[in-house]
């Protein structure tokens, strides 16, 4: 990704109602957030200077705080005009948006019901999630040691920081084998997702992705699924079992990230990137560039 530390990159970023320089957004060694995870985030992506879905995304920063047991001072509407003014200041048109919130730091301990709740916004240039060379012949998988937790022992509909510990430890394990990226199991077994990216198999034309009842539903998950109907794809959302993956003809990732990502392998398991996911990449790119999809029209 960026050369420079992301805490020496240039521009500003908005902090509990304010636009601050870069250098300046920060926080204390003891906040809550950092030492018990009391925190959530989002990952967007401006295209073209427009922020794809950004109104979901808000809404879903403010739910995912519901889960947490706390509000965040901000609306939704005032998060999302944060988040254009905010781009517009960073002159940038194609880029990747970090909104967070966080409980502060005046109290340490697991409990802490008079923490200030901050909120922070910031963007920066982020070229494709994965190598784009990669990307086009399809990435690795390993399958992760770590499984998504059961969903009555965690808030596993919240986009939480302290959820996404197993992701980085699977994610190090994995590059550290030569893969990209790891799948993960959930509790019981079943194929649930990738570390940051939401998993789909393809077999005779028929689509298939996990029910997300024990991971994030994500909005581009939710997306794709729409952008696949309306070619005319079957989406089937259902369980899948591990060993079901040798059946599937072809496997791709979805995310504000990844985006429309094939997938060659997955452990012992081979894919072939084929048509479904040529097709759902071109048609993921054309909604999230609206413009460009009117100007090839004309």
């Amino acid at each position: 990704m960026a050369s420079v530390p992301f805490d020496r990159l240039d521009g500003h970023i908005w902090m509990n109602g304010e636009f601050v320089a870069w250098g300046d957004a920060k926080v204390h060694v003891l906040t809550h957030g950092l030492h018990y995870a009391s925190a959530v985030f989002e990952g967007e992506r401006a295209y073209g200077g427009e922020i794809f879905k950004l109104t979901e995304h808000s809404e879903r920063l403010h739910e995912s705080a519901r889960f947490l047991g706390f509000t965040i001072p901000w609306s939704v509407a005032e998060i999302d005009g944060a988040c254009r003014e905010l781009l517009r200041m960073q002159g940038l048109s194609d880029a990747y948006v970090r909104p967070i919130a966080w409980r502060g730091s005046e109290q340490m301990g697991v409990s802490a019901q008079n923490n200030r709740i901050n909120c922070a916004i910031a963007i920066w240039q982020w070229p494709s999630y994965f190598d784009p060379e990669q990307k086009l012949k399809g990435i690795r998988l390993d399958i992760a040691e770590y499984r998504r937790p059961d969903p009555r022992t965690a808030p596993c509909k919240s986009k939480a920081a302290g959820l996404y510990m197993i992701c980085t430890l699977s994610k190090h394990a994995a590059e550290a084998k030569g893969y990209a990226d790891a799948l993960m199991f959930d509790w019981r077994g079943h194929v649930a997702e990738a570390t940051g990216a939401n998993v789909f198999f393809v077999k005779d034309g028929v689509i298939h992705t996990p029910n997300p009842d024990c991971f994030l539903d994500g909005i581009t998950r939710r997306t794709v699924i729409e952008l696949a109907r309306r070619r005319g794809y079957e989406v089937v959302e259902r369980t899948i079992l591990p060993e079901e993956m040798d059946g599937f003809q072809e496997c791709f990732l979805t995310g504000t990230a990844a985006e429309v990502t094939p997938v060659s392998e997955i452990g012992p398991y081979r894919f072939q990137p084929g048509e479904v996911a040529r097709n759902l990449m071109a048609d993921y790119s054309a909604e999230v560039h609206p413009k460009r999809a009117v100007e090839a029209a004309e």
